[in-house]
């Protein structure tokens, strides 16, 4: 059995080390956080710290806050432990080049886990042989958190949902349409009483000269958005309704319901036909290639690929706010 350690008792931490409790190939060696509140699934230890740790680990999940990344890192390479680390790799450029320097001593595999759905295999698959040659593409993520989601949290003052949420989105659109090479964004409105980023509009330019447009908002309940198409997150209602559109000279298709639209021209209508994917759950299916990365498999994102996400980040929120995000 492998010992996974896993950082971070937040309730994506939490998830992680109640999917390794259940995995067969592994086993929780314990939970690093200074909450004595916390209960780790089958009665593991609990550490303060990460120095606290005396037991035998064979990787660690960082769950951690996204600036204690970097420092995370750096103290469970000097271990000799291969990570896993939560979406983003980190929250700076920075900081991202210290996880980067980490991964030249052991193995990181960074967390953006949605790539593990089969049905976006699909979708790439789509989008590079049935439609074409890609044109434009087309996201939506709109939800509504709730107000407690920001009293007396780290999230009031910061907490942009694109650092939080479209960054997944940002992955995945690297993922299926390649590199993004332009970005012009516009800010909507502030309505929580903060100067956070709330919602916004983004144009992109790929690098294959096919376009990109994003809707988000984290303050407008709606049923498109990945986490409610999918039902990947049990903290998020699901709704099965498509929240990306992909076109191409030869038809389109939307996702997740993964209908191919094929077509000619304007006088005929295009004809839908439905792709097929098994179901996958990504968390485990990641925890499955965490074990392969700790026994030496290359990991499948690597820190290189994680900060190439975060960087589009950066920018997109540079563009919102009409100024660098951090020093350069």
């Amino acid at each position: 059995m492998t010992r996974i350690l896993v950082m971070g008792g937040g309730l994506i931490g939490m998830r992680h080390a109640q999917a390794i409790a259940a995995h067969p190939r592994a086993t929780l060696a314990g939970l690093v956080d200074p909450n004595p509140a916390l209960v780790a699934p089958g009665g593991a230890p609990r550490f303060n710290d990460i120095a606290d740790v005396d037991m035998p680990v064979d990787g660690v999940i960082i769950a951690t806050p996204t600036g204690l990344h970097a420092p995370h890192a750096e103290a469970a390479a000097d271990r000799g432990w291969p990570a896993l680390i939560e979406k983003p790799v980190a929250g700076t450029r920075k900081d991202a080049a210290r996880v980067i320097a980490a991964a030249r001593r052991v193995p990181i595999l960074i967390g953006h886990h949605r790539r593990y759905h089969a049905s976006l295999d699909t979708l790439r698959d789509a989008v590079t042989g049935r439609i074409g040659t890609p044109v434009t593409a087309t996201l939506i993520w709109a939800m509504r958190k709730p107000d407690p989601y920001y009293q007396g949290n780290w999230r009031s003052a910061g907490g942009s949902p694109v650092m939080i949420n479209l960054v997944h989105d940002i992955d995945v659109l690297r993922f299926v349409m390649g590199e993004i090479t332009g970005i012009v964004a516009l800010p909507g409105r502030r309505l929580r009483g903060s100067d956070r980023i709330e919602s916004g509009a983004v144009a992109l330019q790929f690098a294959s000269g096919a376009t990109g447009a994003i809707s988000f908002a984290d303050t407008a309940p709606s049923p498109w958005g990945f986490e409610a198409g999918t039902g990947e997150n049990p903290n998020i209602g699901t709704t099965g309704q498509d929240m990306m559109w992909i076109t191409g000279t030869e038809g389109g298709v939307s996702f997740p319901s993964l209908t191919l639209w094929s077509g000619t021209e304007w006088a005929h209508p295009a004809t839908p036909e439905r792709l097929d994917a098994p179901a996958t759950v990504p968390l485990d299916a990641q925890l499955d290639h965490f074990l392969d990365v700790i026994v030496g498999a290359p990991p499948r994102i690597s820190a290189e690929d994680g900060a190439a996400t975060l960087d589009i980040a950066l920018k997109i929120e540079e563009a919102l706010t009409c100024r660098p995000s951090e020093a350069a």
